[in-house]
């Protein structure tokens, strides 16, 4: 390790490291094994109990025919979660690899004895399943069935779905596997280290320009030196996608995530034009000032998150972390700092950057029987903090959605992005409430508007790179200069006229995994901080009340749609004017900031 890191190390103090065996006790240990081989006979003892049966069922038996279903899936999740978390922790380890892909092939095998279940629901007679939900057994799983039967009009032939189901592990997941491993494997020369991607992304905010530059650069040279590889995974995945979309009937790419989100089309688009539509008034205003702060005319691309002058850009330690966070979770609502709390008491957070760990961050929910684990790769900037307060969103969301059980706790990609954005705008706010000096309230303030750009704008333009790809792919191969080219095209429209974009960021797609693991996922964070926008407005002008309102729309999980869960708060999604008033909280900030330099 170098001296640098080392030095980093000792700043930041002891930092977490999970311990997965609440799920397992290890990955080459019996109980992985036993599990798998009981799987396998019980999901087989499942369909010869219910394959071809389902429409003859009484309500209560057909509840308790899900209930069955839902314990068979979420002790297969639990399996899922510790495959996924260990090769996580150290992809470059060859036999995690093996470990995550044999998990994977198990799964298939064992999910494919169960697909029938779902199916054979979707083909149930809608007055047929009104009269059997009657029953309460099958009543209370009412949500679960209305989100699977959306996708009744996209459902193929059970011998179809079957081999689609099979063919992912040697399609689209062995392709997301290759990229993950590829940059996981990658090192980033600088200076005379070789850094990994979460290290060399870290030294692009450095607060030495100079050093942001050759890292910049550094990256750059690396990417491009893989595109050809990058862009053969990005083509295929973009035409396996097309191929299902066509069989399925999906007019749009994006339908399908919109379909799987439970938002409707017309609503994204309208976030999408809302944002675009708001490009001048934030993203070019912004970085047009903070280039005249910077003293520039013009920004390299490699200043976009630039600490600005007067930044001391110091290193936070992991304690002053956790105090921050959970004290600003705490002034909202102790409940929602309690359960926060335990992430840190338990061993639920892995926050070191190490070798061939996965780069970013994520929760991960598991199952609810067990409690989700958070992924960072901390290094101590004020974005680090956000990230943590971020993910712990996700994971106090996840906790409180566990009641609804395995079927129905898990929340739309668009309202999983809700807890985590809201949880940084209390850390934001705490922050800013105890800091008095007005030179360095401008330049949190400046920080918090970075941060909401790099959320709302910086994904919108993502979508719209993804959209343009996924269009231009129905008709032939794109080249990574292809690729680049779209990419340039979507960055500047986005960024403005204050920033320099030269041929090094040309490559810059390529990193972005979000693409590759869930497509069309990225405008979710633009979805969820306008609501959040608009949800904390709604707390500034009545307290009283709110927390409890707030957690009860934690804890419904998947079992409410966004219509019924912003209700309480008098908010609609579906009307244009929603967005705007979001889109409004961000540009008042950049308003004064501008006031503040004046």
């Amino acid at each position: 390790m170098s001296e640098r890191r080392d030095e980093l190390g000792d700043r930041l103090g002891r930092l977490p490291e999970w311990d997965l065996s609440d799920l397992f006790p290890s990955r080459d240990g019996p109980e992985v094994a036993a599990e798998i081989a009981g799987l396998e006979t019980d999901a087989k003892a499942f369909h010869a109990e219910y394959a071809g049966r389902l429409a003859e069922l009484s309500g209560d038996r057909l509840g308790a025919a899900v209930r069955a279903y839902e314990a068979l899936e979420e002790r297969l999740g639990r399996l899922m979660s510790y495959a996924q978390l260990v090769y996580a922790g150290d992809m470059s380890d060859g036999a995690n690899g093996k470990f995550y892909q044999s998990a994977q092939e198990a799964a298939t095998r064992i999910s494919s004895a169960l697909l029938f279940f779902t199916l054979e629901l979707n083909r149930l007679d809608e007055a047929e399943l009104e009269r059997k939900l009657e029953a309460p057994a099958l009543a209370r799983y009412r949500p679960w069935l209305r989100d699977l039967r959306a996708f009744r009009p996209y459902q193929l032939a059970d011998d179809v779905e079957k081999l689609l189901h099979e063919k992912q592990l040697s399609s689209k997941n062995a392709w997301v596997r290759l990229f993950d491993e590829t940059m996981a494997g990658l090192r980033f020369p600088l200076d005379g280290e070789e850094l990994t991607n979460a290290e060399i992304l870290n030294r692009m905010s450095d607060h030495d320009g100079a050093v942001r530059e050759r890292a910049a650069k550094s990256f750059g040279t690396v990417l491009r030196e893989n595109a050809r590889l990058f862009a053969l995974i990005t083509n295929t995945l973009a035409k396996d996608k097309a191929i299902e979309d066509e069989w399925r009937g999906f007019a749009r790419p994006v339908s399908a995530r919109n379909l799987a989100n439970v938002v409707e089309d017309e609503v994204v688009d309208a976030l999408v034009d809302a944002v675009v539509e708001a490009y001048p008034q934030l993203s070019h205003r912004y970085y047009a000032v903070k280039a005249a702060w910077m003293g520039k005319d013009r920004l390299p691309y490699w200043d976009r998150n630039a600490p600005l002058p007067g930044d001391d850009d110091r290193t936070i330690p992991w304690a002053e972390a956790e105090a921050t966070v959970l004290g600003a979770y705490a002034h909202f609502s102790p409940e929602l700092a309690g359960v926060g709390r335990s992430f840190f008491e338990r061993p639920w957070i892995d926050a070191p950057v190490r070798p061939g760990k996965a780069s970013g961050a994520f929760a991960h929910p598991t199952v609810p029987s067990a409690h989700p684990y958070l992924l960072l790769n901390y290094q101590g900037r004020v974005r680090d903090v956000m990230t943590l307060a971020h993910e712990l969103g996700h994971g106090v969301h996840q906790v409180l959605a566990g009641g609804q059980g395995h079927l129905m706790s898990a929340t739309p990609l668009t309202l999983a992005e809700t807890a985590s954005v809201f949880g940084e705008m209390l850390t934001f706010q705490a922050l800013l409430r105890a800091t008095e000096d007005p030179a360095k309230r401008r330049i949190m303030l400046a920080g918090k508007v970075e941060d909401m750009l790099n959320t709302v704008v910086r994904q919108i333009a993502f979508h719209r790179f993804e959209t343009r790809v996924h269009d231009a792919r129905r008709h032939g191969e794109l080249l990574p200069e292809d690729l680049g080219e779209i990419w340039m095209e979507t960055q500047t429209e986005a960024l403005g006229p204050a920033f320099d974009l030269d041929e090094s960021y040309r490559v810059f797609w390529a990193y972005i995994p979000h693409f590759l693991h869930v497509p069309f996922y990225v405008y979710a964070y633009a979805f969820g901080d306008c609501l959040v926008n608009s949800l904390y407005a709604v707390y500034q002008e009545a307290e009283e009340g709110f927390a409890e309102k707030y957690l009860e729309m934690l804890r419904a999980g998947g079992s409410k749609r966004h219509r019924e869960l912003l209700a309480p708060f008098g908010l609609d999604a579906s009307d244009p004017a929603f967005w705007r008033k979001g889109l409004g909280v961000v540009e008042g900030m950049i308003d004064e900031l501008e006031r503040l330099e004046g």
